[in-house]
């Protein structure tokens, strides 16, 4: 999936319906073009100057939509769902800042400040838990906020549920099920605790779409006690599970020791909403040691009647974090989306979804190397070509050329160091910046070659 550029942009985007198969072979040729240059503008990722110009004529071109773009991606991405028994569908929302004057009048808020300017972008990253392969993106949908309408979230309880944010989650569920068709009932969709809306848990259970939703709130429930968080308190451990913690801005890795309790309960519907109370299972998992420390209570249609069925939902969870991961490698750390400067909002979003697809290679990248054990098995070769590996091996080692190629685990951290990346912190995890720096300067070795 990963090696030769021009391949993977063939497949990822042949199949899109852009009214000209022209403008296809462009699209692929600028796609591979990017991925193969990556964090580089169109002016230095192209050839020539005929490449050049006929990428932005591409760009600009308002008869291509930047919907048919993605869509020929979710459906590179859908193919390959029917070979894993289970794939989890993480889902999270982020902001794209775009504060360049061309743009700024068409753009939206993204902040509390109104001089911001940017859009919103929600995406679904499909993972396979067992065996830890990142397939790709299967629904992203962008949008920009009324500057006019900012605060209205004060107001929610006033709107109607079409009309709130809120409904995204629904909205890309709806989606993604029709992309995948019978395929969906292999589909757990992850989400954090802004998903927790009855709404969107009841739209799910109604379609039979499985998912884990962290809870927002103590809901009401039909069980003794009568509100969630009480319930699960009065629960019974079912034993503890140890919880990494990385870190993160000012905060301190650490392993947090935490309690696991789990239960069937029944969701009452709220008061001022329509309909029937809904029966799920809820998985909690409480750090022991600290008051405001982890606190995770999950919701989930899957049945969870052993400890061994919690941990398996707790770990679902925790690989929510790879989305975020994704929107690191889509904004900053590798596509550095957020960097473009196009003159009209339609043009920004023709690349913006180009790259989102560039970003989701990049990030695959990492994640097979960061998994030690797979990338200890596998071949540098998935992700360098003969030249690229041996190029590296020259840079990096001191020996002669090994016979056979070195692992990929080598390449991932060799790629690293290459740009600068030091093990600092003891966990064999190379930084999105150093992975791109090092990408960047393999690159320029292979030129000069």
């Amino acid at each position: 999936m990963l090696i030769n550029s021009s391949d993977w942009a063939y497949d990822t985007f042949q199949h899109a319906k852009l009214g000209d198969q022209r403008r296809v072979h462009r699209l692929v040729r600028l796609a591979g073009a990017l991925a193969d240059q990556l964090g580089k503008s169109i002016v230095k990722a192209s050839s020539s100057s005929a490449e050049i110009e006929a990428a932005y004529r591409f760009v600009r071109n308002p008869a291509i939509d930047a919907d048919a773009i993605a869509d020929a991606g979710f459906q590179a991405t859908a193919k390959f769902v029917c070979e894993f028994d289970t794939v989890l569908a993480l889902e999270d929302t982020t902001s794209l800042n775009f504060n360049h004057a061309s743009v700024h009048d068409e753009l939206g808020h993204i902040t509390s400040h109104k001089s911001s300017r940017g859009m919103q972008a929600h995406s679904i990253l499909l993972y396979a838990p067992h065996e830890h392969h990142v397939l790709g993106l299967i629904e992203q949908t962008r949008w920009t906020r009324d500057v006019e309408q900012m605060g209205q979230h004060k107001r929610a309880t006033q709107r109607p549920y079409h009309e709130k944010e809120s409904v995204k989650w629904e909205r890309a569920s709806r989606h993604m099920a029709t992309r995948l068709g019978a395929d969906i009932s292999r589909v757990i969709s992850v989400c954090d605790r802004e998903s927790d809306v009855i709404e969107y848990l009841k739209y799910k259970c109604e379609h039979q779409q499985r998912f884990v939703v962290r809870s927002m709130l103590s809901r009401h429930i039909e069980e003794a006690g009568n509100k969630l968080y009480a319930y699960g308190a009065a629960l019974h451990s079912a034993g503890t599970r140890q919880v990494v913690i990385p870190q993160k801005g000012g905060r301190k890795a650490r392993v947090a020791t935490c309690d696991v309790r789990y239960a069937p309960v029944t969701i009452k519907m709220p008061s001022n909403k329509s309909g029937t109370s809904t029966p799920l299972y809820y998985v909690s998992c409480i750090e022991q040691a600290h008051a405001d420390g982890l606190s995770w209570h999950l919701l989930t249609t899957e049945n969870v009647q052993s400890k061994a069925e919690a941990e398996r939902i707790i770990t679902y969870y925790e690989r929510r974090w790879l989305v975020e991961e994704f929107h690191k490698a889509w904004k900053s750390g590798g596509t550095q989306v957020e960097k473009l400067r196009m003159h009209s909002k339609d043009n920004l979003e023709r690349m913006i979804v180009v790259l989102a697809f560039i970003a989701v290679r990049v990030h695959q990248l990492q994640f097979m190397g960061m998994d030690k054990t797979q990338a200890e098995q596998q071949s540098c070769e998935v992700i360098l070509s003969n030249i690229e590996w041996k190029l590296l091996w020259k840079k990096r080692e001191k020996g002669s050329l090994p016979k056979q190629p070195p692992s990929l685990r080598w390449a991932y951290l060799n790629i690293g160091k290459l740009g600068g990346w030091h093990d600092s912190k003891r966990n064999g995890r190379v930084g999105w910046q150093s992975l791109w720096e090092g990408w960047f300067k393999l690159r320029t070795i292979l030129e000069g070659v």
